[in-house]
């Protein structure tokens, strides 16, 4: 596992980008993180389901309720042009971040020290 603060500040952009791949619901942002990474990062539907709402009130992700059987359906969310916006910014910033990082690190980013 990762250190919970990475984790958290990662999480944002992580979704932002999933959605960025195409419309999907709420337990398959979760496994599919979980499956990209390993299992090095986990997140649980009560941190998921806060956040997308989130999002959704900031306007960068929209939802629509699918029925494809029997239950009461899944809601989807996709990536608005702001939210589109918003992961690419996201992309730029982790970029930045990343190159700082390497640069301090050297050629050799090796995990050994």
């Amino acid at each position: 596992m990762l250190p919970k603060p990475l984790v958290a500040a990662s999480f944002e952009p992580l979704v932002l980008a999933l959605l960025g791949r195409g419309e999907t619901y709420g337990y398959e942002i979760i496994q599919r993180i979980q499956e990209l990474s390993d299992g090095r990062i986990v997140y649980s539907a009560n941190r998921l389901y806060p956040l997308l709402h989130d999002l959704e009130n900031r306007n960068l992700v929209s939802a629509t309720w699918h029925h494809d059987g029997p239950g009461p359906g899944r809601k989807y969310y996709r990536l608005t042009k702001k939210g589109a916006q918003a992961m690419a910014q996201a992309k730029r910033d982790w970029l930045d971040v990343h190159g700082l990082l390497a640069r301090l690190w050297g050629p050799d980013v090796s995990l050994a020290t």
